[in-house]
Order: structure tokens, then sequence, then C-alpha cells
């Protein structure tokens, strides 16, 4: 016997050992994902009978209310317990300043009463921006030299959360970026009678470039300049601590980073500043880029949906939002 060989049998330690079959790699597992671990958002359109699939996101569809209905039921089956709403406005419902934003009859709050009545369990989550409202594509109301407008957006932004909560919405999630409006939002909801409705608060949400499949779901691109002045830096990582911290000094419930697998380092620094659960959102881009690879043949498209989720979870994130989410569910029974 050589003495490498000997030297190699008398490891006393041998990480493989925990690796030599399937039972023992679970056993040892470390991080688990689960149907519960996902939020699934959905797009709902006007008009009926209505699925629309997003041209840049492969398996993602525009539902009329109908249909919508219908999904959900099948989602909640298979045991996701939370969807995130957005709403595709027409043209002809958008101004300047997003007034159908809160209106009580608005295709947000028909859909989410709608949805409270048919499947009542499953936790609602409506999106608090103006900027599938908007003309102008902003998630705040313009100054007349093209500024966002802060304090005159967080007013508009509170009336759209009582409106929302009033149709039965379990949790409001703000995801403006605007400064004081987690505060503003959650004084709003306890003075008209909602104390329970919950706030999921984007926190650290980047000025990213990964959301241009989201914007052509909704038509909801800014129609001029971008929206650098109110998301943050790509570039910055203790600002997003600072944000959150604010957040949940306001009265944020849970808080979220945004997007997910290029902001894994900001979902750990905020998993491990904090003590309110941390949602991340895994974008239309990240969700695009593994469909397209997935349907080119360059990767086992299934494998690497369960591994980026993973990763997502194991950075630290108690919550996922992800467009995945049902063909995850259907992976995991």
């Amino acid at each position: 016997m050589s003495p490498a060989d000997s030297n190699s049998l008398s490891l006393r330690y041998r990480p493989r050992r925990l690796r030599r079959t399937s039972a023992l790699r679970e056993m040892v597992r470390e991080t688990h994902l689960s149907a519960n671990d996902l939020i699934y958002p959905m797009f709902v359109t006007e008009g009926e009978n209505q699925k629309v699939e997003v041209a840049s996101m492969p398996g993602c569809y525009r539902f009329s209310l109908d249909l919508l209905l219908a999904e959900i039921a099948d989602v909640y089956q298979l045991g996701i317990q939370a969807i995130a709403l957005f709403p595709v406005v027409p043209e002809s419902k958008k101004d300047e300043t997003g007034t159908e934003s809160y209106n009580r009859d608005g295709l947000v709050q028909r859909t989410v009463a709608a949805i409270k009545q048919e499947v009542p369990d499953i936790t609602v989550i409506t999106d608090i921006a103006l900027d599938p409202f908007t003309s102008h594509g902003h998630d705040g109301l313009l100054g007349e030299d093209g500024t966002i407008l802060n304090d005159p957006t967080v007013e508009v932004l509170a009336k759209m959360a009582v409106s929302q909560a009033a149709a039965g919405a379990d949790m409001v999630a703000p995801s403006d970026m605007m400064d004081g409006r987690i505060g503003a939002i959650r004084e709003s909801l306890d003075a008209a009678g909602y104390t329970n409705v919950g706030i999921l608060a984007y926190s650290a949400k980047y000025a990213s470039a990964y959301y241009g499949p989201f914007r052509d779901a909704l038509d909801s691109a800014p129609k001029s300049g971008d929206k650098k002045t109110y998301q943050m830096d790509p570039a910055n990582s203790r600002e997003a601590l600072k944000e959150v911290m604010l957040d949940i000094e306001e009265g944020a419930d849970m808080v979220m980073v945004k997007p997910a697998l290029p902001y894994l380092d900001i979902i750990r620094l905020v998993s491990d500043a904090t003590d309110v659960p941390v949602a991340a959102y895994n974008v239309s881009g990240e969700y695009a880029m593994i469909k397209a690879a997935g349907q080119m043949g360059w990767i086992d498209e299934k494998k690497v949906i369960l591994e980026t989720l993973t990763s997502i979870k194991r950075a630290g994130a108690d919550l996922i939002l992800t467009y995945f989410a049902k063909e995850v569910a259907l992976m995991l029974k």
C-alpha cells in the first residue's frame, strides 16, 4: 500500500459519507422548498373568456376574471397558499394621476371580491403602485418639470390601499418605493378599520433591467425617463438595510427584496438583520431567461427551476414570489 493510500484511509472526516445515497442526502438537507413558500403572481384583465399568453413570458397568461377564478382554484388545490394580483388596465381608464387605482368598482377591487367569494381561504396580496394606472407609466404623480412627487403620491397610494382592503385584500404590497408610504398606508388602513390587513413592503426594490417582461405583461413601461429616482441603485447594499429598517419602523409586517437572483447577497443581509418574514421576488426577467434557455434545449429546465428557487430560499428568503409557482407545486407533489 502506498503512503498516499495509507493517508487516504486514515482520514477521519469524509463528508462524502453523507452524500452516498439519496436517502442520506435528503436526511441532511439544510434547505427545503415547499409549495407553502411560494406566492404566485397573476395577471387579470378585463373581458370574459380571455387567456392571453405573455409573449416574453411563456406559460404566463393574462386572465379575465372568470378564467382567473378557475386558475386560482386549481393552484390552491396544489398547495399554493397565496397569490399576488396585478391588473392589466385599459388605456381608456388611465390618466395622469391614476384615479382608477382607488375606484371601488375597479378591476382590482372587483377581482379581489370575487376571489374571496370563490376561494376564501387563499391569501390575496394586492399591488400598491400607480404605474398600471397612470398614462405616463410611472409609479408616482408627475410634477410640471417631470419629477416624481413623493408626498402627493403617498396620499393616492393610501387611498388605493384602503379601497383594496375594503374589497377583501388580505395584504397590500406597496411596490412604489416612495418615502414614508408604509407609515401613511398603515395609518390609513387602521383609521378605516382594517387593522388586520397586512403590509408586505417592497423595501429593497432595485432599478433593475430584469423587469422588462413584466412591463410587457401590464403595458406599464414609463413613457419617458426611468425609475432611478425612486427605485434603488443596483450598486448599493447598505441602503437596502436602511430602507428595510424604515419600513419595519413604519409598520411593515413583511419586507421584500426585488429582484432575487442578482441580489442574493441582499436577501442574506436583510434576513440576518431582521426578525420579520423576508420575501424575494423571482422576477419576470429571471423567469424569461430560464424559459428561453429551456426551450432551446440548453438547460434541464425543471432542474434549473428547482435549483434557482432553492438558492433564493437558502439565501434567507422565507417566501418567494415566482411565476414558476404552479410548475413547482406540481413538481413537488
